[in-house]
């Protein structure tokens, strides 16, 4: 029995879950709503405040979608009630960054801005203080949403090993490397 899937998932107050006869589970919350399409051999049981996720055989397969759904439906939960959050931050010189609606601008040390358009389900807030690097933070309630907008906005400018430069995660940790050896 999969150690992640067999554990149940406690709904707090003002979290409803409902289960389709197509397999599609609806998270409503405080914080919005979400809804993923789950396999149609797992079963998902709402007794009350509790939701198990159930597997019909130890199959390879069913095993693996086992943990993964109640995951998925585990941070369902956690992202109608508390949402998720990232931070990235940009390292180098003259970076800067500026949030207008959906859309961020970023100066991240080429001869143009970049423009990056956010999707509805994502905010974003960017700070710049004095003898820091700025921050953009993205808030959303979908953990899979968030990371992939975050992953993107640190693709246009990786950070590189010699100097640190870049776009990174907060908790990021940059493996630095030593330069050239100095001339005689």
């Amino acid at each position: 029995m999969s150690r992640i899937g067999k554990k149940i998932i406690n709904l707090p107050k003002g979290v409803t879950v409902t289960v389709s006869p197509s397999n599609e589970v609806v998270v409503k919350g405080p914080k919005g709503e979400l809804r993923e399409e789950l396999n149609r051999d797992i079963k998902v049981n709402v007794n009350g405040d509790v939701v198990t996720i159930e597997r019909p055989t130890d199959q390879i397969r069913h095993r693996a979608l086992h943990g993964l759904y109640r995951s998925l439906v585990a941070n369902m939960v956690t992202g109608v009630t508390e949402g998720f959050k990232k931070d990235l931050e940009l390292v180098g010189v003259g970076y800067r960054a500026a949030v207008t609606g959906q859309q961020i601008d970023l100066a991240l040390g080429f001869s143009h801005n970049i423009i990056f358009e956010l999707p509805k389900e994502v905010k974003a807030s960017a700070t710049a203080e004095k003898g820091k690097n700025p921050t953009i933070s993205l808030e959303s309630t979908d953990k899979q949403l968030l990371g992939q907008v975050a992953a993107k906005l640190r693709s246009l400018r990786k950070p590189e090993p010699y100097k640190g430069k870049g776009v990174r995660y907060m908790d990021e940790v940059v493996r630095r490397k030593a330069g050239k050896a100095a001339g005689k």
